[in-house]
């Protein structure tokens, strides 16, 4: 895990995207917020990028590829795997078959969206000071 990475936002909902965007601007993390409204592209950039994010925030309802499958091809991808990005779902529905199916792919987290924007933020601040103090594997590219 990169603490000074990246905070990938995978959101598709533009009024959940402007209240995040105005959190972290508030919050003045140094990490770089990078969303994407789209799952697929957000799969895409992992993959190929140079950078090593720090964490992932991701809903879990989105169009073509829901937040579930996308943990299953992160989990899946040997490299992504072994960066040891902790992925967290930041979502508005909280079913229990959602839970489960979460956990049951190691999602590191399941947070319920708030409508409260200080409640939002204040869930935002436990998270990222969370993964802040946590300790992971140092990850070596291609090491063996």
């Amino acid at each position: 895990m990169n603490k000074t990475g990246a905070i990938v936002i995978i959101e598709d909902d533009s009024g959940d995207k402007i209240i995040l965007e105005e959190i972290f601007e508030e919050l003045n993390y140094k990490n770089q917020v990078i969303f994407f409204e789209d799952s697929e592209e957000a799969l895409v950039f992992l993959q190929n990028t140079k950078i090593e994010p720090f964490l992932v925030l991701s809903d879990i309802n989105m169009p073509k590829l829901n937040g579930i499958e996308l943990r299953e091809k992160i989990f899946n991808n040997e490299d992504l795997r072994q960066k040891s990005i902790p992925y967290l779902f930041f979502s508005t529905s909280a079913e229990q078959e959602h839970v489960v199916d979460a956990y049951s792919r190691s999602v590191q987290g399941f947070f319920i969206k708030s409508n409260n924007y200080k409640e939002i933020k204040n869930t935002i601040v436990k998270i990222v000071e969370y993964w802040q103090e946590c300790e992971s594997p140092h990850y070596i590219k291609n090491a063996q």
